[in-house]
């Protein structure tokens, strides 16, 4: 999801509200700005107006609670407030939002001084609100206003007038909006580069022939991106009627040779206990019997009468199919490409002259061209593997390859744009 990152001033980015009570000049009554507050955790982000805590009078709190993972309202979890003030702690329970992802309480403070609020999200989060102000009565709350009025007044003479654009958090979760905490970060340089997405190296087996012979898949469909299961048989290599490299009769010299080595060793066996061959003579015709057995065994796992039998070593799909059914192939020659489309090489070729910035890589962004979806390197368990310290001849650029898992259901050699992030190493 795109993130649009609305950023005011420094100063206020933190603690400032996005819908607020301004206090107009010429007005009969006084009105008490509302306090805000705004807090994250691993998932939620809550953003709360308060009335001012007031010692012993009624104070109606708005709690507005956003899913980080896609920055929309709260809906159908139970949330409860707890309110800590000097000692005493009070709580309230709302089973579902007054409306979506707004959650009414009500509190009313024991006494003043300072305390604090506890925002319980179902069984998994607790978002806490440190540092509230409950004043002991309105002349006291009037009398920290005029404060604040005052000490905003003398920072108002240093600094320019900012402009402030009221926009609720109703209105952001209508819209793609999102936002996140400030926080200090080192300059560093932004590397764009093309680059492809392909297979690792664990995530992919190739399937190669080992005999020479006519090759026919054991489903006429098979065809690149089917899904299969590992074990499922895939095709066989027959080379019955060829004049050299013919399977079957490989397999059936070989079988001969284990039967015939097992009924003499079996036979040297009954000689041996009743002394008429030595240990030696029976020690050798073990030892044709057991290489016959290995021979045939081998033979018998991976071929039969008719060929090599080929079954898929790995689950996952069909990347590609390198010779039609029915034509010939060599041993050797691969066959069938199946990858899991789970660990995937995300690789770059950029410029020389950013070569020493690539010893500082923090991070790197990817977007899809054909659909324009972002995807930050740390939301796909992404790792820098290995960046070049030399060019080819035929090649001037310097490789850079990450490993990503495939969470986002990328395509296996598509291309993307990817941004590269380095820190300043000053």
């Amino acid at each position: 999801m795109k993130k649009i990152i609305f950023i005011f001033a420094a100063t206020i980015a933190l603690g400032c509200s996005l819908s607020c009570h301004h206090h107009h000049e010429g007005e009969e009554h006084h009105h008490h700005d509302a306090e805000s507050f705004t807090v994250y955790s691993n998932n939620y982000e809550l953003f709360a107006e308060a009335e001012p805590f007031i010692a012993g009078e009624e104070s109606d709190i708005a709690v507005h609670l956003t899913r980080l993972s896609n920055f929309k309202p709260l809906d159908s979890v139970p949330v409860t407030l707890v309110f800590i003030n000097e000692g005493s702690e009070t709580s309230q329970t709302l089973q579902n939002p007054n409306q979506p992802g707004i959650y009414r309480f009500h509190v009313t403070p024991a006494q003043a001084g300072h305390a604090k609020m506890q925002i319980l999200v179902g069984d998994t989060d607790t978002l806490t609100v440190g540092h509230i102000h409950v004043v002991a009565d309105h002349e006291a709350l009037h009398h920290h206003d005029e404060c604040e009025h005052h000490e905003h007044h003398h920072e108002g003479e240093h600094a320019s007038h900012v402009q402030l654009i009221t926009f609720t958090k109703e209105q952001s979760w209508k819209i793609d909006f999102a936002t996140e905490v400030l926080h200090n970060e080192d300059f560093g340089q932004l590397i764009e580069a093309s680059a492809q997405i392909t297979g690792s190296h664990g995530d992919e087996r190739q399937i190669a022939a080992k005999t020479s012979g006519i090759i026919v898949f054991s489903n006429s469909n098979l065809a690149e991106g089917m899904a299969v299961t590992a074990g499922q048989r895939l095709f066989s290599i027959e080379s019955d009627g060829m004049a050299e490299g013919n399977m079957g009769v490989r397999f059936q010299e070989a079988q001969n040779n284990y039967l015939s080595a097992k009924a003499e060793y079996e036979r040297k066996q009954q000689l041996a206990a009743d002394k008429i061959v030595s240990q030696s003579e029976l020690l050798r015709t073990k030892t044709a019997y057991d290489n016959a057995k290995a021979t045939y065994e081998s033979l018998k796992n991976n071929f039969s009468t008719s060929g090599q039998q080929v079954s898929a070593p790995i689950s996952g799909y069909i990347k590609s199919i390198a010779t039609a059914n029915g034509a010939y192939v060599s041993a050797g020659q691969s066959i069938i490409t199946i990858s899991q489309n789970r660990d995937l090489y995300v690789r770059a070729e950029v410029q020389p002259r950013h070569y020493a910035s690539l010893a500082h890589i923090v991070g790197a962004t990817l977007r899809e061209p054909y659909s324009g979806n972002i995807y930050r390197l740390e939301d796909l368990d992404g790792s820098l593997v290995s960046y070049g310290h030399a060019t080819e001849d035929n090649n001037p650029l310097i490789p850079v390859t990450f490993r990503i898992r495939n969470t986002a259901n990328l395509v296996n050699g598509s291309f993307v744009t990817l941004s590269i992030r380095t820190h300043s190493d000053h």
